[in-house]
């Protein structure tokens, strides 16, 4: 397939069917139910600026990337899910810089074990609806 560029330049902005169908993989479906159910948030389509968002998605052939930042707030509840996470986030996070910003972990979703640590991360990193105070 081609590159995820070369089908959507910035003057041909995507729809979810076009992503989901990029993606193709049953994940993608369970991580956007995730999303609607945990926070209610619809999906915001753009050319990513990173703006300190507490999760980015990035379409990829056959997966997809989320990216989750760990702030310094988080660091300790996040290294105690980490104990028991899968062994490729483990890694992922123990290779990724400390920063003031916290930690940018850019994940491959390519299996449900990975899925279930990045929304363990997400709901560390942003409360989900209903528990905001």
């Amino acid at each position: 397939m081609a590159a995820w560029h070369e089908l959507f330049p910035l003057d041909r902005e995507p729809t979810m069917e076009d992503i989901a169908g990029y993606i193709d993989h049953p994940l993608w479906d369970a991580f956007t139910a995730f999303i609607d159910e945990s926070y209610g948030a619809k999906p915001r389509i753009e050319y990513s600026r990173c703006g300190g968002a507490p999760c980015t998605v990035y379409p990829r052939d056959g997966f997809f990337i989320c990216m989750v930042s760990v702030g310094s707030k988080e660091k300790d509840e996040a290294e105690a899910l980490l104990a028991t996470a899968d062994p490729y986030v483990r890694a992922l996070y123990e290779r990724s810089a400390d920063s003031s910003m916290g930690r940018w972990l850019m994940m491959e979703v390519t299996s449900e074990d990975i899925l279930r640590d990045a929304e363990a991360l997400m709901l560390l990193r942003a409360a989900p609806k209903g528990a905001r105070s």
